[in-house]
């Protein structure tokens, strides 16, 4: 019997899109949604339609194209209903991560009382006048050390050092000391203005924007960039290459002496981690080269495992291109008996280019600063 399949009009139309709305968002998804070639024709079957149904949940929900990106990156495609339920889970929670994020104090409500914090005139450390900011707004664990996505820079930290920034450039404070700030009368000026001329020099203060920031957001940019890159090449190498590849990034990361076992009748495993000289203790390894939507399941994790015991072995690595399911995941952290790491498509990027595999050094740029102490009398 044929299968159902679909146009990208028909598949609209059944999902409650107009075609130009369907058309934009299979564009946008296309590595996906699968599609068939019949004929000449591009068609879509059941689970292409599934997706699509995803998407628009996803979208009703209030996320955007770029935020389900990140999502279906992050978590991957899910496979069935219950799936989905975790992933709808998961993004409630980053709701509510999204309202903590809101209540963060922004650069702009900090200016005024960064100056307050030192308006006696004497010289404070950084980390002392950053407490005290936390004491002034009364944040909350979750509201300090709440992160940007994608990056490890922390949002209150990150807006405070922009806050000292635009201060300073404006010479509102001073640095006496590396990281040592006090206020300058024109600071102590500042504070002794009526609110609408407070609120007019906020405006201009906001708009002064720290380089070394803007530097930092186009370098993660640019490195968020060459990993999608080279997990993509990774996917299109041959498995022959894409194991050796595995073996030599381990290698480099210091775990020991690595090797490829051989090709035909590995028992499961792909490559061996020597940690020592004579092999006592070995750290096997397992490379899978999926597609960005085929999913690692429990069953998959499970047999590497069992291919462990038959080694006789208590830590083993599993590396793939694509992404673990939350079953594969729960069964690895639930073992006793032996160790088993799994590293995704998303992983994998970060520490080939953390160690230089895969990827050259384009450029280089130095920064450099004030060396208080140079000018110190001795």
């Amino acid at each position: 019997m044929n299968k159902l399949l679909y146009s990208k009009k028909k598949m609209s139309e059944i999902v409650g899109w107009s075609e130009a709305n369907g058309r934009r968002w299979v564009k946008h998804f296309k590595d996906y949604i699968p599609e068939e070639l019949t004929g000449t024709r591009v068609m879509y079957n059941s689970e292409s339609l599934r997706i699509m149904k995803l998407l628009k949940r996803l979208n009703e929900a209030g996320l955007s194209t770029a935020e389900i990106k990140l999502l279906f990156s992050n978590e991957g495609i899910p496979k069935n209903k219950n799936e989905e339920k975790n992933l709808f889970d998961k993004f409630n929670s980053n709701s509510s991560n999204k309202n903590i994020k809101e209540s963060i104090p922004s650069i702009k409500d900090m200016m005024i009382p960064y100056l307050h914090m030192i308006k006696d005139g004497k010289a404070y450390p950084a980390s002392e006048i950053t407490e005290k900011l936390v004491n002034h707004f009364r944040l909350t664990d979750e509201q300090q050390v709440m992160k940007y996505e994608n990056t490890s820079d922390i949002i209150f930290l990150s807006r405070v050092r922009s806050v000292r920034y635009s201060l300073k450039k404006e010479n509102y404070i001073e640095e006496v000391n590396k990281l040592t700030y006090q206020i300058t009368p024109e600071g102590l000026e500042l504070l002794t203005e009526n609110m609408n001329e407070i609120e007019e020099e906020i405006e201009e203060l906001e708009k002064v924007i720290d380089p070394l920031t803007i530097v930092k957001e186009k370098l993660d940019e640019l490195k968020q960039e060459l990993a999608e890159t080279l997990l993509k090449q990774l996917r299109n190498v041959h498995w022959i290459k894409f194991e050796d590849i595995v073996i030599e990034l381990l290698t480099v990361m210091g775990y020991g002496d690595g090797k490829v076992t051989q090709r035909t009748n590995d028992e499961g495993l792909d490559g061996v981690i020597k940690e020592d000289k004579l092999g006592l203790d070995n750290i096997y390894v397992q490379a899978k080269r999926y597609g960005a939507t085929n999913s690692v399941g429990r069953d998959v994790v499970q047999s590497f495992s069992g291919a462990l015991d038959g080694k006789g072995a208590r830590k083993g690595v599993f590396i793939t291109t694509s992404y673990f399911t939350d079953n594969a995941k729960q069964y690895a952290e639930r073992l006793e008996a032996k160790k088993i790491i799994l590293i995704d498509g998303k992983q994998l990027a970060k520490l080939m280019i953390d160690h230089n595999v895969g990827v050259d050094i384009s450029e280089t740029f130095v920064i450099k600063s004030i060396d208080y102490d140079f000018f110190k009398d001795q």
